[in-house]
C-alpha cells in the first residue's frame, strides 16, 4: 500500500539548522559597514528573520527608531549587498543541526519518504548548508529566488511538491515560526510546527499550531502515525 505521506518539506532557519550566530554576525557586520545600529544579540535577531533577508533588514532599521521602512527602500538595498558577500563567506562558521535532525532524515529516506527544503533564505545559503551539512540527505533544496514570491506566498511548496512529483495530500511542512504555519495553511499543507526555534511554543499556539514537537524524532513518529 502506498503511504499517505510521500513527502517531507523542511523549512530551513529554526527548523533543521541553528544559524542564529551566523545570521547575527553578517546582519551586524552589513549594518556597522552603512552606519547604521549593529549590536543586535543572537536573542532580537531571531525576531527578524522568517521572512526574507529585506525583511529582516527592515525589521533592524525599525530597532533604530526607522519604523516602516519598506523592504524596496534604498537603503535596505544598499544594507542587503554588504549582507550578501559576508553571508556568503560565513554561513557555515557557527551553524549546525539541531539534535535529531540528521537521524530524523535519515529514518525518514530509510522509510522511502522525500526530503526538501523550501525557506526564504537566499538560495546561495540554501544550497550551501544543504550540501555542506546534509550531504545526501534532500531530494530538493528551494531558496529565495527571483520571480517566486516568498513564503507565505505556497508559490515556493507548490512548486517543490511539482518537482518531487507529490501531491498536497501526500505531503506535510515543518517548521518553527508564523510564517511557516501560513505557508502551509496557504499551501492547503498539513503543519507540524517545532519548538527549538526561532518561536516560542506560546507564540506558536496563538498563531494556531496543533502540532508542535518537542524533538526531532516525533516528527518521523507523526509520519509513521499517518501511514499505518
Amino acid at each position: 500500500m502506498q503511504n499517505k505521506i510521500q513527502a517531507v518539506i523542511f523549512d530551513m532557519d529554526g527548523t533543521i539548522l541553528n544559524t542564529l550566530d551566523d545570521l547575527t554576525g553578517s546582519l551586524n557586520y552589513a549594518l556597522a559597514q552603512t552606519g547604521h545600529r549593529h549590536d543586535f544579540v543572537a536573542a532580537e535577531v531571531k525576531h527578524f528573520f522568517g521572512s526574507g533577508v529585506r525583511v529582516a533588514i527592515s525589521r533592524a532599521l525599525a530597532e533604530e527608531g526607522r519604523p516602516d521602512v519598506p523592504e524596496d527602500d534604498p537603503e535596505v538595498e544598499r544594507i542587503r549587498k554588504v549582507f550578501a558577500p559576508h553571508y556568503a563567506e560565513h554561513c557555515n562558521d557557527h551553524t549546525g543541526p539541531y539534535a535529531g535532525i540528521p537521524e530524523c532524515i535519515a529514518a525518514l529516506r530509510d522509510r522511502g519518504i522525500l526530503t526538501a527544503v523550501v525557506s526564504n533564505k537566499p538560495d546561495f545559503a540554501v544550497q550551501t548548508l544543504a550540501k555542506e551539512i546534509f550531504p545526501g540527505c534532500f531530494d530538493l533544496a528551494v531558496g529565495e529566488q527571483t520571480g517566486v514570491r516568498r513564503k507565505p506566498a505556497p508559490d515556493m511548496t507548490v512548486k517543490a511538491m511539482k518537482d518531487l512529483k507529490v501531491s498536497k495530500a501526500n505531503a506535510v511542512y515543518v517548521g518553527d515560526s508564523e510564517v511557516d504555519l501560513a505557508t502551509a495553511r496557504n499551501s492547503e499543507l498539513p503543519c507540524i510546527a517545532v519548538s527549538w526555534g526561532f518561536r516560542s511554543v506560546e507564540f506558536l499556539k496563538a498563531q494556531g499550531a496543533s502540532v508542535i514537537v518537542d524533538r526531532a524524532d516525533e516528527i518521523v513518529d507523526w509520519v509513521d502515525a499517518q501511514n499505518a
